[in-house]
Protein backbone atom coordinates (compact mmCIF):
# COMPACT_ATOMS: atom_id res chain seq x y z
CA UNK A 1 0.00 0.00 0.00
CA UNK A 2 1.36 3.32 -1.17
CA UNK A 3 2.19 5.35 1.54
CA UNK A 4 2.01 9.15 0.14
CA UNK A 5 0.17 11.34 1.92
CA UNK A 6 1.38 13.43 4.51
CA UNK A 7 -1.17 13.90 7.49
CA UNK A 8 -0.11 15.20 10.78
CA UNK A 9 3.59 14.71 10.93
CA UNK A 10 3.07 10.81 9.56
CA UNK A 11 3.47 8.90 5.87
CA UNK A 12 0.18 7.36 5.66
CA UNK A 13 -1.90 5.07 2.45
CA UNK A 14 -5.39 6.58 1.54
CA UNK A 15 -7.66 5.65 4.08
CA UNK A 16 -9.63 3.70 1.31
CA UNK A 17 -6.32 2.04 -0.18
CA UNK A 18 -7.20 3.93 -3.63
CA UNK A 19 -3.87 4.30 -5.57
CA UNK A 20 -2.75 6.13 -8.88
CA UNK A 21 -0.48 4.85 -11.18
CA UNK A 22 1.57 7.41 -12.48
CA UNK A 23 3.46 7.55 -16.46
CA UNK A 24 5.71 9.76 -18.07
CA UNK A 25 4.14 11.62 -21.01
CA UNK A 26 7.11 11.55 -23.15
CA UNK A 27 7.11 7.33 -23.53
CA UNK A 28 4.06 6.50 -21.29
CA UNK A 29 6.25 4.68 -18.99
CA UNK A 30 5.80 4.16 -15.48
CA UNK A 31 7.05 6.65 -12.82
CA UNK A 32 5.56 5.47 -9.78
CA UNK A 33 2.53 4.34 -7.54
CA UNK A 34 0.82 6.74 -5.12
CA UNK A 35 -1.94 7.32 -2.54
CA UNK A 36 -5.32 8.65 -3.88
CA UNK A 37 -7.06 10.44 -1.27
CA UNK A 38 -10.62 10.95 -0.65
CA UNK A 39 -12.61 13.63 1.20
CA UNK A 40 -11.78 11.49 4.37
CA UNK A 41 -8.19 11.73 3.88
CA UNK A 42 -8.64 15.79 3.46
CA UNK A 43 -10.54 15.91 6.32
CA UNK A 44 -8.24 14.66 8.34
CA UNK A 45 -5.62 16.67 7.53
CA UNK A 46 -7.63 19.57 7.90
CA UNK A 47 -8.37 18.38 11.59
CA UNK A 48 -4.61 18.17 12.26
CA UNK A 49 -3.73 21.37 10.76
CA UNK A 50 -6.25 23.18 12.35
CA UNK A 51 -4.99 21.46 15.56
CA UNK A 52 -1.31 22.68 14.97
CA UNK A 53 -2.52 26.33 13.71
CA UNK A 54 -4.49 26.70 17.20
CA UNK A 55 -1.87 25.00 19.31
CA UNK A 56 0.32 28.37 18.41
CA UNK A 57 3.78 26.87 17.76
CA UNK A 58 4.57 27.53 14.48
CA UNK A 59 3.15 31.01 14.20
CA UNK A 60 5.20 32.03 18.04
CA UNK A 61 8.65 33.04 16.41
CA UNK A 62 9.03 34.53 13.01
CA UNK A 63 12.45 34.46 13.07
CA UNK A 64 12.30 30.31 13.24
CA UNK A 65 10.33 30.60 10.99
CA UNK A 66 12.93 32.59 8.77
CA UNK A 67 15.76 30.25 9.89
CA UNK A 68 13.48 27.38 8.64
CA UNK A 69 12.73 28.80 4.87
CA UNK A 70 16.21 29.47 4.46
CA UNK A 71 17.21 25.84 5.43
CA UNK A 72 14.35 24.64 3.21
CA UNK A 73 16.00 26.56 0.22
CA UNK A 74 19.49 25.04 0.97
CA UNK A 75 18.46 21.77 1.12
CA UNK A 76 16.65 22.08 -1.87
CA UNK A 77 19.85 23.05 -3.40
CA UNK A 78 21.42 20.26 -2.20
CA UNK A 79 18.96 18.01 -3.97
CA UNK A 80 18.62 19.73 -7.24
CA UNK A 81 19.04 17.26 -9.31
CA UNK A 82 16.69 14.33 -7.62
CA UNK A 83 13.96 17.00 -7.15
CA UNK A 84 14.49 18.27 -11.51
CA UNK A 85 14.82 14.35 -12.49
CA UNK A 86 11.32 13.84 -10.48
CA UNK A 87 9.90 17.03 -12.29
CA UNK A 88 10.33 15.66 -15.42
CA UNK A 89 9.57 12.54 -15.47
CA UNK A 90 5.76 13.90 -14.16
CA UNK A 91 5.88 16.22 -16.82
CA UNK A 92 7.97 15.57 -19.53
CA UNK A 93 9.57 18.57 -19.40
CA UNK A 94 13.10 18.86 -20.73
CA UNK A 95 15.35 18.22 -17.74
CA UNK A 96 17.54 21.43 -18.24
CA UNK A 97 13.91 23.39 -18.22
CA UNK A 98 13.11 21.67 -14.44
CA UNK A 99 17.11 22.33 -13.07
CA UNK A 100 16.20 26.01 -13.80
CA UNK A 101 12.86 25.62 -12.10
CA UNK A 102 14.58 24.20 -8.88
CA UNK A 103 16.48 27.36 -8.78
CA UNK A 104 13.23 29.40 -8.92
CA UNK A 105 12.18 27.50 -6.36
CA UNK A 106 14.93 27.48 -3.53
CA UNK A 107 15.10 31.67 -4.86
CA UNK A 108 11.22 31.44 -3.79
CA UNK A 109 11.94 29.95 -0.44
CA UNK A 110 14.98 32.30 0.18
CA UNK A 111 13.21 35.34 -0.50
CA UNK A 112 10.21 34.37 2.21
CA UNK A 113 12.88 33.23 4.72
CA UNK A 114 14.25 36.72 4.72
CA UNK A 115 10.75 38.79 4.94
CA UNK A 116 9.37 36.08 7.66
CA UNK A 117 9.01 38.63 11.01
CA UNK A 118 10.08 41.72 9.12
CA UNK A 119 6.58 43.44 9.01
CA UNK A 120 6.52 45.54 12.65
CA UNK A 121 3.29 46.76 12.00
CA UNK A 122 2.60 50.39 11.77
CA UNK A 123 1.43 52.63 15.17
CA UNK A 124 -1.31 55.33 13.81
CA UNK A 125 -1.92 58.63 15.60
CA UNK A 126 -5.35 57.98 17.31
CA UNK A 127 -5.10 61.96 18.54
CA UNK A 128 -5.24 61.69 21.87
CA UNK A 129 -1.68 60.86 23.98
CA UNK A 130 -3.09 58.46 26.15
CA UNK A 131 -3.82 56.04 23.25
CA UNK A 132 -1.65 53.71 21.42
CA UNK A 133 -2.65 52.50 18.32
CA UNK A 134 -1.63 49.54 16.35
CA UNK A 135 -1.88 47.79 13.10
CA UNK A 136 -0.32 44.71 12.67
CA UNK A 137 -0.65 41.45 10.72
CA UNK A 138 -1.57 37.89 11.66
CA UNK A 139 -1.75 34.59 9.72
CA UNK A 140 -4.52 33.77 8.35
CA UNK A 141 -4.58 30.67 9.82
CA UNK A 142 -5.36 26.92 7.67
CA UNK A 143 -4.67 27.66 4.40
CA UNK A 144 -5.87 25.17 1.24
CA UNK A 145 -3.69 25.03 -1.44
CA UNK A 146 -4.41 23.86 -4.80
CA UNK A 147 -1.59 23.19 -7.80
CA UNK A 148 -1.63 22.07 -11.40
CA UNK A 149 0.66 20.44 -13.63
CA UNK A 150 2.31 22.40 -15.96
CA UNK A 151 4.79 23.89 -12.98
CA UNK A 152 4.09 21.46 -10.28
CA UNK A 153 6.42 22.43 -7.48
CA UNK A 154 7.10 26.29 -8.68
CA UNK A 155 3.44 26.89 -7.93
CA UNK A 156 3.56 24.63 -4.62
CA UNK A 157 6.57 27.05 -3.45
CA UNK A 158 4.45 30.06 -4.32
CA UNK A 159 2.03 29.23 -1.93
CA UNK A 160 3.90 27.10 0.96
CA UNK A 161 6.76 29.72 0.93
CA UNK A 162 4.60 32.78 2.11
CA UNK A 163 1.99 30.95 3.86
CA UNK A 164 4.95 29.29 6.03
CA UNK A 165 6.88 32.71 6.63
CA UNK A 166 3.34 34.24 7.21
CA UNK A 167 3.01 31.41 10.47
CA UNK A 168 -0.04 29.61 8.63
CA UNK A 169 -0.35 26.14 8.71
CA UNK A 170 -1.61 24.49 5.01
CA UNK A 171 -3.25 21.46 3.53
CA UNK A 172 -1.76 21.23 0.01
CA UNK A 173 -3.84 19.44 -2.57
CA UNK A 174 -1.23 18.92 -5.81
CA UNK A 175 -2.32 17.92 -9.55
CA UNK A 176 -3.07 14.13 -9.39
CA UNK A 177 -0.60 13.74 -12.63
CA UNK A 178 2.27 15.28 -11.10
CA UNK A 179 2.49 14.60 -7.65
CA UNK A 180 6.02 13.11 -7.16
CA UNK A 181 7.89 16.63 -6.30
CA UNK A 182 5.47 17.53 -3.68
CA UNK A 183 6.19 14.41 -1.92
CA UNK A 184 9.99 15.20 -1.76
CA UNK A 185 9.22 18.68 -0.75
CA UNK A 186 7.23 17.36 2.74
CA UNK A 187 9.68 15.30 3.16
CA UNK A 188 12.36 18.16 3.27
CA UNK A 189 9.96 19.69 5.41
CA UNK A 190 9.73 16.58 8.08
CA UNK A 191 13.55 15.88 7.79
CA UNK A 192 14.15 19.50 8.59
CA UNK A 193 11.87 19.42 12.01
CA UNK A 194 8.12 21.60 10.67
CA UNK A 195 6.30 20.72 13.85
CA UNK A 196 3.59 17.55 13.37
CA UNK A 197 0.56 19.32 11.37
CA UNK A 198 2.03 22.24 9.79
CA UNK A 199 2.17 20.54 6.41
CA UNK A 200 0.11 18.35 5.01
CA UNK A 201 -0.24 16.44 1.72
CA UNK A 202 -3.34 14.82 0.38
CA UNK A 203 -3.04 13.57 -3.41
CA UNK A 204 -6.06 12.46 -5.91
CA UNK A 205 -7.95 13.84 -7.96
CA UNK A 206 -9.90 17.65 -7.06
CA UNK A 207 -13.31 16.62 -7.48
CA UNK A 208 -12.83 14.16 -3.75
CA UNK A 209 -9.63 15.43 -2.48
CA UNK A 210 -9.15 19.13 -2.96
CA UNK A 211 -13.36 19.75 -2.66
CA UNK A 212 -12.81 20.05 1.07
CA UNK A 213 -10.64 22.77 0.66
CA UNK A 214 -12.75 25.41 -0.34
CA UNK A 215 -15.73 24.32 1.17
CA UNK A 216 -14.68 23.26 4.74
CA UNK A 217 -15.15 25.37 7.73
CA UNK A 218 -12.28 24.90 9.30
CA UNK A 219 -10.59 26.08 6.45
CA UNK A 220 -9.60 30.07 6.28
CA UNK A 221 -8.05 30.48 3.37
CA UNK A 222 -7.79 28.78 -0.05
CA UNK A 223 -5.13 29.60 -3.14
CA UNK A 224 -6.16 27.45 -5.95
CA UNK A 225 -3.87 27.97 -9.63
CA UNK A 226 -5.37 26.31 -13.02
CA UNK A 227 -8.56 26.64 -15.16
CA UNK A 228 -11.13 29.19 -14.71
CA UNK A 229 -13.90 26.83 -14.96
CA UNK A 230 -12.76 24.90 -11.74
CA UNK A 231 -11.66 28.22 -10.13
CA UNK A 232 -15.26 29.36 -10.67
CA UNK A 233 -16.40 26.26 -8.61
CA UNK A 234 -13.71 27.23 -6.12
CA UNK A 235 -14.97 30.95 -5.53
CA UNK A 236 -18.38 29.92 -5.68
CA UNK A 237 -17.86 26.79 -3.08
CA UNK A 238 -15.84 29.03 -0.56
CA UNK A 239 -18.19 31.56 -0.34
CA UNK A 240 -20.50 29.50 1.85
CA UNK A 241 -18.00 30.22 4.91
CA UNK A 242 -16.62 33.69 3.53
CA UNK A 243 -12.76 31.97 3.22
CA UNK A 244 -10.27 34.19 1.74
CA UNK A 245 -9.75 33.08 -2.09
CA UNK A 246 -6.93 33.52 -3.81
CA UNK A 247 -7.08 32.65 -7.74
CA UNK A 248 -4.78 32.26 -10.90
CA UNK A 249 -7.06 31.11 -13.55
CA UNK A 250 -4.74 31.85 -16.90
CA UNK A 251 -4.75 33.79 -19.60
CA UNK A 252 -4.70 34.48 -23.32
CA UNK A 253 -1.65 36.74 -23.13
CA UNK A 254 -0.90 39.31 -26.08
CA UNK A 255 2.61 39.64 -27.37
CA UNK A 256 2.43 42.88 -29.03
CA UNK A 257 5.24 43.83 -31.89
CA UNK A 258 5.39 46.78 -33.47
CA UNK A 259 7.03 47.47 -36.89
CA UNK A 260 10.33 49.37 -35.44
CA UNK A 261 11.21 46.67 -32.72
CA UNK A 262 14.43 44.62 -32.84
CA UNK A 263 13.15 42.34 -35.25
CA UNK A 264 15.25 39.24 -34.67
CA UNK A 265 15.30 39.82 -31.31
CA UNK A 266 11.34 39.72 -31.21
CA UNK A 267 10.91 36.81 -33.23
CA UNK A 268 13.01 34.90 -30.93
CA UNK A 269 11.07 36.05 -27.95
CA UNK A 270 8.13 34.65 -29.60
CA UNK A 271 8.55 31.47 -30.02
CA UNK A 272 9.70 30.97 -26.23
CA UNK A 273 6.86 33.12 -25.01
CA UNK A 274 4.47 30.52 -27.58
CA UNK A 275 6.62 27.15 -26.93
CA UNK A 276 8.32 26.79 -23.67
CA UNK A 277 6.99 23.85 -22.25
CA UNK A 278 4.88 23.09 -25.28
CA UNK A 279 2.87 26.11 -24.63
CA UNK A 280 1.67 24.49 -21.50
CA UNK A 281 2.14 28.51 -19.68
CA UNK A 282 -0.40 30.33 -17.79
CA UNK A 283 1.52 33.62 -19.13
CA UNK A 284 2.36 31.98 -23.17
CA UNK A 285 2.24 34.67 -25.33
CA UNK A 286 -0.41 32.79 -26.96
CA UNK A 287 -1.68 35.63 -29.74
CA UNK A 288 0.79 37.50 -31.32
CA UNK A 289 -0.39 41.11 -32.25
CA UNK A 290 1.94 42.22 -34.71
CA UNK A 291 1.79 45.55 -36.90
CA UNK A 292 0.59 45.29 -40.42
CA UNK A 293 3.54 46.66 -42.10
CA UNK A 294 5.94 43.88 -40.91
CA UNK A 295 3.31 40.85 -40.33
CA UNK A 296 4.02 38.66 -43.29
CA UNK A 297 7.44 38.65 -42.84
CA UNK A 298 7.19 38.34 -39.18
CA UNK A 299 4.59 35.27 -39.07
CA UNK A 300 7.13 33.67 -42.36
CA UNK A 301 9.94 33.55 -40.34
CA UNK A 302 7.61 32.58 -37.01
CA UNK A 303 7.27 29.51 -39.44
CA UNK A 304 10.87 28.80 -40.27
CA UNK A 305 11.76 29.08 -36.95
CA UNK A 306 8.60 26.86 -35.32
CA UNK A 307 9.21 24.30 -38.03
CA UNK A 308 13.01 23.97 -36.93
CA UNK A 309 11.79 23.24 -33.31
CA UNK A 310 13.36 19.69 -32.05
CA UNK A 311 10.61 17.84 -29.92
CA UNK A 312 11.89 15.05 -27.32
CA UNK A 313 11.80 13.60 -24.05
CA UNK A 314 13.33 14.90 -21.17
CA UNK A 315 16.23 13.37 -21.20
CA UNK A 316 16.72 13.82 -24.78
CA UNK A 317 19.94 16.62 -24.85
CA UNK A 318 19.10 18.00 -28.42
CA UNK A 319 15.67 18.64 -27.61
CA UNK A 320 14.27 22.07 -27.57
CA UNK A 321 10.53 21.12 -26.33
CA UNK A 322 8.56 18.30 -25.03
CA UNK A 323 5.08 16.50 -25.16
CA UNK A 324 1.55 17.80 -23.43
CA UNK A 325 0.49 16.65 -20.31
CA UNK A 326 -1.46 13.77 -21.16
CA UNK A 327 -3.36 11.68 -24.35
CA UNK A 328 -6.67 13.94 -23.29
CA UNK A 329 -5.04 16.79 -23.20
CA UNK A 330 -3.49 16.58 -26.11
CA UNK A 331 -6.76 15.90 -27.89
CA UNK A 332 -7.91 19.10 -26.24
CA UNK A 333 -5.51 21.16 -28.68
CA UNK A 334 -6.43 18.91 -31.46
CA UNK A 335 -9.99 19.73 -30.65
CA UNK A 336 -8.90 23.69 -30.41
CA UNK A 337 -7.29 24.07 -33.96
CA UNK A 338 -9.83 22.06 -35.82
CA UNK A 339 -12.56 24.50 -34.19
CA UNK A 340 -10.42 27.90 -35.49
CA UNK A 341 -10.00 26.26 -38.88
CA UNK A 342 -13.73 25.57 -39.14
CA UNK A 343 -13.78 28.99 -38.78
CA UNK A 344 -11.59 30.31 -41.24
CA UNK A 345 -8.46 30.48 -39.67
CA UNK A 346 -5.35 28.76 -41.42
CA UNK A 347 -2.56 26.66 -40.24
CA UNK A 348 0.80 27.62 -41.31
CA UNK A 349 2.91 25.16 -39.65
CA UNK A 350 2.00 22.11 -37.27
CA UNK A 351 -1.42 20.92 -36.21
CA UNK A 352 -0.68 17.30 -35.87
CA UNK A 353 0.85 15.27 -33.78
CA UNK A 354 4.36 13.97 -33.32
CA UNK A 355 5.10 11.18 -35.34
CA UNK A 356 8.28 8.43 -35.83
CA UNK A 357 10.09 8.60 -32.60
CA UNK A 358 7.61 10.77 -30.59
CA UNK A 359 4.63 8.40 -31.35
CA UNK A 360 4.92 6.72 -27.62
CA UNK A 361 4.50 10.37 -26.32
CA UNK A 362 1.67 13.00 -25.98
CA UNK A 363 3.53 14.77 -28.44
CA UNK A 364 1.61 18.32 -30.56
CA UNK A 365 3.70 19.99 -33.01
CA UNK A 366 4.43 23.64 -32.72
CA UNK A 367 1.96 25.63 -34.77
CA UNK A 368 1.03 28.76 -35.98
CA UNK A 369 -2.31 30.10 -37.17
CA UNK A 370 -3.11 33.12 -39.27
CA UNK A 371 -6.09 34.66 -40.94
CA UNK A 372 -7.84 35.00 -37.22
CA UNK A 373 -9.74 37.51 -36.55
CA UNK A 374 -10.62 38.93 -33.23
CA UNK A 375 -13.88 37.32 -31.59
CA UNK A 376 -12.64 33.70 -33.20
CA UNK A 377 -12.42 30.99 -30.25
CA UNK A 378 -9.04 30.72 -31.33
CA UNK A 379 -9.02 34.45 -30.12
CA UNK A 380 -11.25 34.17 -27.04
CA UNK A 381 -9.91 30.74 -25.42
CA UNK A 382 -7.08 29.12 -23.93
CA UNK A 383 -5.18 26.32 -25.78
CA UNK A 384 -2.68 25.44 -23.21
CA UNK A 385 -0.67 23.81 -26.33
CA UNK A 386 2.07 24.57 -28.57
CA UNK A 387 -0.23 27.20 -30.79
CA UNK A 388 0.25 30.76 -31.50
CA UNK A 389 -2.09 32.78 -33.71
CA UNK A 390 -1.11 35.95 -35.58
CA UNK A 391 -3.17 39.22 -35.60
CA UNK A 392 -2.52 42.47 -37.29
CA UNK A 393 -2.56 46.14 -36.40
CA UNK A 394 -2.00 50.12 -38.11
CA UNK A 395 -1.92 51.97 -34.97
CA UNK A 396 -1.11 52.25 -31.60
CA UNK A 397 -4.74 52.72 -30.54
CA UNK A 398 -5.58 49.33 -32.62
CA UNK A 399 -2.92 47.84 -30.88
CA UNK A 400 -4.28 48.26 -27.34
CA UNK A 401 -7.49 47.56 -28.00
CA UNK A 402 -6.57 43.95 -29.80
CA UNK A 403 -4.66 43.30 -26.98
CA UNK A 404 -7.02 43.65 -24.27
CA UNK A 405 -10.07 42.68 -26.00
CA UNK A 406 -9.78 39.38 -23.49
CA UNK A 407 -11.52 38.45 -20.78
CA UNK A 408 -8.48 37.29 -19.22
CA UNK A 409 -5.52 39.41 -18.04
CA UNK A 410 -2.85 37.70 -16.87
CA UNK A 411 0.51 39.05 -18.97
CA UNK A 412 1.38 40.73 -21.86
CA UNK A 413 4.45 42.17 -23.85
CA UNK A 414 5.31 44.92 -26.09
CA UNK A 415 8.34 45.34 -28.35
CA UNK A 416 9.61 48.88 -30.10
CA UNK A 417 12.10 50.91 -30.13
CA UNK A 418 10.04 54.16 -29.00
CA UNK A 419 11.00 53.76 -24.96
CA UNK A 420 7.84 56.28 -24.78
CA UNK A 421 5.02 54.24 -26.60
CA UNK A 422 6.69 50.98 -24.99
CA UNK A 423 5.33 52.53 -21.73
CA UNK A 424 2.04 54.10 -23.13
CA UNK A 425 1.08 50.67 -23.98
CA UNK A 426 2.03 49.19 -21.09
CA UNK A 427 0.15 51.26 -18.82
CA UNK A 428 -2.83 50.60 -21.00
CA UNK A 429 -2.69 47.24 -20.99
CA UNK A 430 -5.26 45.20 -18.79
CA UNK A 431 -2.90 42.79 -17.61
CA UNK A 432 -0.81 41.93 -14.71
CA UNK A 433 2.31 41.42 -15.74
CA UNK A 434 3.95 43.91 -18.81
CA UNK A 435 7.11 43.06 -20.53
CA UNK A 436 8.69 45.46 -22.59
CA UNK A 437 11.25 43.73 -25.27
CA UNK A 438 11.24 40.67 -23.48
CA UNK A 439 8.58 37.79 -22.39
CA UNK A 440 8.47 35.67 -19.62
CA UNK A 441 10.87 36.51 -16.90
CA UNK A 442 9.50 36.80 -13.24
CA UNK A 443 11.23 37.93 -10.02
CA UNK A 444 9.96 36.29 -6.52
CA UNK A 445 10.35 39.33 -5.27
CA UNK A 446 7.92 40.81 -7.69
CA UNK A 447 3.86 40.06 -7.47
CA UNK A 448 2.55 38.24 -9.89
CA UNK A 449 -1.06 37.96 -10.87
CA UNK A 450 -4.18 38.86 -13.20
CA UNK A 451 -6.85 41.17 -13.95
CA UNK A 452 -10.19 40.45 -14.88
CA UNK A 453 -11.20 36.92 -15.06
CA UNK A 454 -7.28 35.44 -14.76
CA UNK A 455 -7.69 35.76 -10.93
CA UNK A 456 -7.76 37.56 -8.08
CA UNK A 457 -5.25 38.25 -5.50
CA UNK A 458 -1.52 38.55 -6.16
CA UNK A 459 1.18 35.98 -5.37
CA UNK A 460 4.79 36.84 -5.01
CA UNK A 461 6.47 39.68 -3.58
CA UNK A 462 4.88 41.75 -0.89
CA UNK A 463 1.38 41.09 -1.78
CA UNK A 464 2.09 37.80 -2.03
CA UNK A 465 3.11 37.36 1.49
CA UNK A 466 -0.36 39.54 2.25
CA UNK A 467 -2.54 37.32 0.97
CA UNK A 468 -1.43 34.78 4.23
CA UNK A 469 -2.26 37.69 6.99
CA UNK A 470 -4.84 39.04 8.36
CA UNK A 471 -4.76 42.41 9.36
CA UNK A 472 -5.77 43.54 12.89
CA UNK A 473 -6.13 46.90 14.99
CA UNK A 474 -5.04 46.90 18.21
CA UNK A 475 -6.40 50.11 19.98
CA UNK A 476 -5.07 50.31 23.74
CA UNK A 477 -5.85 53.16 26.30
CA UNK A 478 -3.38 53.69 28.63
CA UNK A 479 -5.86 55.81 30.56
CA UNK A 480 -9.31 54.58 31.12
CA UNK A 481 -11.27 56.64 32.63
CA UNK A 482 -15.29 56.28 32.68
CA UNK A 483 -17.04 58.12 29.50
CA UNK A 484 -19.91 59.73 31.13
CA UNK A 485 -22.39 58.99 28.23
CA UNK A 486 -24.91 57.44 30.34
CA UNK A 487 -25.94 59.08 33.82
CA UNK A 488 -25.82 57.31 36.69
CA UNK A 489 -28.49 58.61 38.51
CA UNK A 490 -31.92 56.87 38.64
Amino acid sequence: MSETLFIDGSWVPARQGGTRTIHCPADGAEVGVVAEATAADTEAAIAAARRAFDSGAWSASAPERGDFLLRVAARLRERQEEFARAESLDTGKRLVESRIDMDDIASCFQYYGKMAGQDAGRVVDAGDPAVVSKIVTEPVGVCGMITPWNYPLLQVAWKVAPALAAGNTFVLKPAELTPHTAILLLDVLDELGLPAGVANLVLGAGAEAGAPLSSHPDVDMVSFTGGLVTGHKIAAAAAATVKKVALELGGKNPNVIFADADFDAAVDNALNGAFVHSGQVCSAGARIVVEESIAERFTDELVRRARNIRLGGPFDERAESGPLISAEHRQKVTDYVRAGVAEGARVRCGGEWGTGDLEQGHYYLPTVIDRVERGMSLVVDEAFGPVVTVETFTTEDEAVATANDTFYGLAGAVWTGDAGRAERVASRLRHGTIWINDFHPYLPQAEWGGMKQSGTGRELGLDGLAEYTETKHIYHNTAPAVTGWFSDER
